[in-house]
């Protein structure tokens, strides 16, 4: 028998990658759970590769990813146009 569920009503903390914003990123996820690398942009210009480390293993973020700490204190990027379909932004506290 199929069933429906609805996904329940969290409140998540993110921060968006913008591919400069390090210490942002550090700050919020922790030095441990994030690891930088020096990437070749396509202009031959050089950028910062941010890869997560999730509990599914290490995830490379592309810039725009959201990076999102989940319920359990865990941090996994998603894509920004999934997020924007999943999440509302809060405009006063809960």
């Amino acid at each position: 028998m199929i069933k429906k569920y609805r996904k329940k009503s969290i409140v998540v903390e993110v921060v968006q990658w913008n591919g400069i914003n390090r210490g942002e990123i550090e700050m919020f996820c922790g030095h441990d759970n994030v690891e930088f690398k020096v990437e070749i942009l396509s202009d031959s210009t050089l950028g910062l590769q941010l890869i997560v480390k999730t509990l599914e293993g290490d995830m490379v973020a592309s810039r725009g990813d959201y990076i999102i700490k989940g319920i359990c204190g865990e941090f996994y990027s998603c894509k920004e146009e999934i997020f924007e379909k999943t999440y509302g932004l809060i405009l006063k506290e809960e």
